[in-house]
């Protein structure tokens, strides 16, 4: 096996952010802004935001590099042998909020984390995945994103694409509303089964097909016509977007706690969102199959 690289990892980050951020921007024609900043308790990153764009009402392509002394709360309530240890996490984290409502919004991160002590060996694991927020959805839109995430991955194991879908399927959950987040994709963490250069090299893998996964779709759907009604439904589903970050995210969770910056770690948060007590679609419309036929668990490469 050989040693944990963190510089290798963090020049793949920041190539992986110029990527996409360039895609990004010739689909929407406006550029990234760049915001470049430092945490006074070690590290820092750059953020790469988008406003009223021609394609995006709001979307970031985050870098962070941040280091500690020692691990907070959150990073520890399921690993206590590692509390007091210095720490290091790098990785990349992107939501992006299409004004149209046909397309879809779309989350993807990946990353690497090291805790060291004196003496010890250090623990180290990746972790990522990207997952689809459809408002209005589409079977062939769900098929294609959930191909890309099994192809990403089945040159490092057969079983993986499985376990990293559930995982997705159970941790994008609103457990408050008992529905899924969105048509799910891949999740993982605490990776480092296949050894630091494999677990490495699948990392790699699902960040540099995220592309190719969300782009066709976008192309697609950002010219699709739509009203103020379509308007208003995207406002109240992007209103459960906001619950999961807020109430159930890990890494909302853990950017806070670890006094990360405040801006970088909301970027994720939609412009405009309603909320409406006990509100239910008419029964037959496209706003109830939403519910019906996308925010339930299914194999989507079987249908």
């Amino acid at each position: 096996m050989s040693a944990p690289s963190p510089q290798a990892v963090k020049a793949w980050l920041l190539d992986l952010q110029n990527r996409i951020v360039s895609a990004l921007e010739s689909v929407d024609g406006k550029p990234f802004a760049r915001d470049e900043w430092q945490r006074p308790e070690g590290g820092g990153g750059i953020s790469r935001l988008i406003e009223e764009g021609n394609v995006f009402e709001r979307g970031g392509c985050n870098f962070s590099h941040v280091t500690g002394a020692s691990l907070p709360p959150s990073a520890v309530h399921a690993r206590p042998e590692l509390a007091g240890r210095a720490w290091e996490a790098m990785g990349v984290s992107l939501v992006l909020h299409p004004r149209n409502p046909y397309a879809p919004t779309v989350h993807m991160n990946v990353r690497f984390f090291e805790a060291t002590a004196e003496g010890k060996d250090p623990v180290w694991w990746f972790g990522g995945g990207m997952d689809l927020t459809p408002y209005y959805g589409f079977a062939e839109d769900a098929r294609h994103f959930h191909q890309v995430c099994h192809d990403a991955l089945a040159p490092f194991g057969d079983d993986l694409h499985a376990r990293f879908k559930k995982w997705c399927d159970e941790y994008f959950y609103l457990k408050h509303r008992k529905e899924p987040r969105g048509v799910g994709g891949i999740f993982f963490d605490d990776f480092n089964e296949a050894g630091f250069d494999r677990s490495y090299a699948m990392t790699q893998s699902v960040g540099d097909a995220f592309l190719d996964a969300y782009l066709p779709i976008l192309q697609r759907r950002k010219d699709t016509p739509y009203g103020e009604r379509e308007r208003d439904f995207q406002a109240y589903r992007r209103g459960r977007y906001v619950e999961f970050n807020l109430v159930w995210d890990r890494g909302t969770l853990f950017g806070l706690q670890s006094g990360g910056r405040t801006e970088a770690i909301l970027m994720s948060m939609p412009p405009i969102v309603k909320w409406r007590y006990d509100w239910h679609p008419a029964p037959g419309s496209p706003e109830a199959a939403l519910a019906t036929d996308f925010l339930v668990h299914k194999d989507w490469l079987a249908t």
